[in-house]
């Protein structure tokens, strides 16, 4: 289970992957249906009107033209998933002070890949080797490059506010064979099903997977959630809890495996590395700008972090703007990565992380 915070209890995923069988079967269509029948719609998280009652509610806002979907709490925090990947492409604090970085050629639209948010890595993270049954899926999978079907909301009233209101939202999307390109379905041929759920709260940020086999036989996979967290200046970062723990260097030719120091982890030049942090799954990752912590990560099932910064190479990378942009983002990503997952017909697995930022 994911440590909870404050303002993000805990919902058990494998009960929303649930309610999500029958659209493994029966997908809907797009564009997106309008929300009575979503309300209709019987089994789902929740209808999407709002309750009434003195107590201020969560805002959704689903954008056909956009097919993105956007949630704000009453006390201003919001949040804004494409449709496309299910990529979250901004989480904003109640300030609105945006918390993850997203570059100016982005692109938003369905064409490719979206470079920033959190983008989801499955089934198989970078280039899987030939031998592999993901060997004929493009880099990092199909999952960011997929439709996803947004399955509804879910709301947390806060106990401690006088006021009361929501002080968390839960959207959960999902993703199965049925919805994949005929491309995607003849390079990995298996059954499965995926429930993503992204829940906003107060102090933080929950992302979480379920992932089903639907099929008759095994079959394997990896998982990262890949976050490009906005800094305000690179030279300035550090990252604790993977002092002393082993790390491939995917930038050394050839790649190697080594061990970090015991002091934490700064970014001094091109930087690609998948650390297995040797405090354990569940030790807290955080990122500190100028010895004051920004973020902290705490992760769920997903064994490694990988860190990623381009530095100056960012300027051969097409989609990355502004030229400069590697000055303002680290990428801490939490991942299933360091091996492969293997689920038996009908097995789930489940994992997630809670990103906190500092106020």
């Amino acid at each position: 289970m994911l440590y909870p915070t404050a303002s993000i209890p805990y919902t058990n995923p494998t009960k929303t992957y649930h309610l999500f069988k029958r659209s493994l079967q029966h997908p809907l269509p797009s564009p997106l249906p309008n929300q009575q029948q979503y309300g209709r719609r019987r089994n789902k998280p929740t209808a999407l009107a709002t309750t009434p009652g003195p107590a201020p509610q969560a805002q959704l806002n689903i954008s056909h033209a956009n097919s993105r979907v956007s949630a704000v709490l009453p006390t201003g925090e919001s949040v804004e998933i494409l449709l496309y990947g299910a990529t979250i492409i901004s989480w904003k604090d109640a300030k609105g002070e945006e918390k993850l970085w997203l570059s100016e050629k982005a692109k938003t639209d369905g064409s490719s890949a979206v470079r920033g948010g959190i983008p989801l890595v499955f089934p198989v993270f970078g280039k899987a080797p030939d031998h592999a049954a993901t060997a004929k899926l493009p880099q990092h999978g199909f999952a960011r490059t997929s439709r996803w079907e947004f399955l509804g909301k879910s709301t947390s009233e806060s106990s401690s506010s006088k006021d009361g209101g929501d002080s968390s939202v839960k959207l959960d999307f999902g993703l199965s064979s049925n919805n994949l390109s005929e491309e995607s379905k003849k390079a990995w041929p298996y059954e499965f099903g995926l429930i993503y759920s992204v829940t906003l709260g107060k102090d933080g940020l929950r992302t979480s997977m379920v992932v089903r086999n639907e099929g008759e036989s095994a079959w394997e996979f990896q998982v990262l959630m890949h976050s490009y967290l906005r800094i305000a200046d690179i030279s300035n970062i550090s990252i604790t809890g993977l002092e002393s723990s082993s790390y491939v260097d995917k930038v050394t030719v050839p790649i190697s495996t080594t061990k970090s120091p015991s002091a934490p982890v700064t970014i001094t030049g091109v930087t690609d590395r998948v650390y297995t942090p040797a405090g354990g799954p569940e030790a807290p990752v955080a990122v500190l700008e100028g010895g004051k912590t920004k973020f902290s990560i705490v992760r769920d099932n997903l064994n490694e972090i990988v860190v990623w910064n381009p530095w100056i190479d960012s300027k051969s990378i097409a989609d990355f703007a502004p030229v400069e942009g590697w000055k303002n983002m680290i990428c801490v990503e939490a991942g299933a990565v360091g091996g492969w997952q293997k689920l038996e017909a009908g097995e789930t697995w489940e994992g997630g992380q809670v990103i906190t930022a500092a106020i």
